[in-house]
């Protein structure tokens, strides 16, 4: 059984900084593309980063410089540090694995991010 859990959200304070993780079982976790996407509410789901089974990583614009995504394939663990945070950076986070050679595609349940004063 595939899982997928996302940890460490909360509420912060703008420019305030955040680490959430993702811990996974059940999965060839080296072989995934790791990814973090956010849906704050109204909107779509967006990628805000992600990482291949090579170390590659990509993110969206509004978070470039502020988030850093990284993997630690011994845990089958994937995370995100959040810096500078801002209040449009709220929304419900979403741990991703995706293996397209072989479709198949997981979603964790989702973990809650706030940025308020």
């Amino acid at each position: 059984q595939v899982q997928l859990v996302e940890s460490g959200g909360g509420l912060v304070q703008p420019g305030g900084s955040l680490t959430l993780s993702c811990a996974s079982s059940g999965i060839i976790f080296s072989s995934y593309t790791m990814g973090w996407y956010r849906q704050a509410p109204g909107k779509q789901r967006e990628l805000v980063a992600a990482v291949s089974s090579g170390g590659s990583t990509t993110y969206a614009d509004s978070v470039k410089g502020r988030f850093t995504i990284s993997r630690d394939n011994a845990k089958n663990t994937v995370y995100l540090q959040m810096n500078s945070l801002k209040p449009e950076d709220t929304a419900a986070y979403y741990c991703n694995a995706k293996w397209v050679t072989v479709g198949r595609y997981y979603w964790g349940q989702g973990t809650q991010v706030t940025i308020s004063s």
